[in-house]
């Protein structure tokens, strides 16, 4: 995009006209005018990573003010959407599903658990591990949560037309974020840590905190 006219490009530096040339005024009775910047002549709305990254943080701001007061946020409900339908077993499956640290995957169930939506429970197929479980108190805070995701989504879509733009972005979104999971094998454990802190902001009071729960088993 072009630098604005009296000021170098790059820097914030004033120009000087050139030698022996008078500086131009705007003739009396007009106003300078500037063009509005338009996002579709931006040389990066061709970029997919532009595109996708636009998306993404609108996505994390409507999913977190939708989220602010769930333990965890959006980790959070990942874990009470998963023990709702108690599909991963074990808490070490749930945080390798997940792609959660056990450590912060221990947190978060201690948050949860203290607020009454989750219960660990033994694995009847192995008294050493848990199970992780929804309350009644977590499946109905689960549908209300439901409630105002849909909402949020909605509102990040309505830049599409019609409901049937918005079914075909998300079932083709769907398809590129399965076929990129299948050839993306599992990051670090660090690295997924750093992943839950940036999506929760800073842990309030949680340095040096000790887990309360049980360690993770298989």
């Amino acid at each position: 995009m072009a630098a604005p006219r009296g000021f170098l490009a790059g820097t914030g530096a004033a120009r000087a006209p050139a030698a022996g040339t008078a500086a131009r005024t705007p003739a009396a009775g007009t106003a300078a005018r500037t063009p509005a910047p338009d996002a579709a002549d931006c040389a990066l709305s061709n970029d997919l990573g532009w595109a996708l990254g636009v998306v993404f943080r609108g996505y994390v701001k409507a999913t977190h003010e939708a989220l602010a007061d769930l333990p965890g946020g959006p980790r959070g409900y990942q874990v009470l959407a998963a023990a709702d339908g108690d599909e991963h077993g074990s808490q070490l499956a749930l945080a390798q599903h997940l792609g959660v640290d056990r450590t912060v995957m221990t947190y978060l169930l201690d948050d949860l658990e203290a607020a009454g939506l989750i219960e660990r429970r033994p694995d009847p197929a192995d008294r050493r591990a848990r199970r992780i479980v929804a309350t009644p108190d977590g499946r109905s805070c689960l549908t209300r949560l439901d409630a105002r995701l849909r909402a949020a989504e909605e509102q990040l879509l309505s830049g599409l037309d019609t409901g049937q733009d918005r079914q075909v972005f998300r079932t083709l979104l769907r398809r590129l974020a399965l076929h990129a999971d299948a050839g993306e094998p599992a990051g670090p454990a660090c690295e997924a840590a750093a992943d839950v802190a940036r999506m929760n902001g800073p842990a309030g009071g949680r340095a040096g905190r000790t887990p309360t729960g049980p360690p993770l088993r298989r």
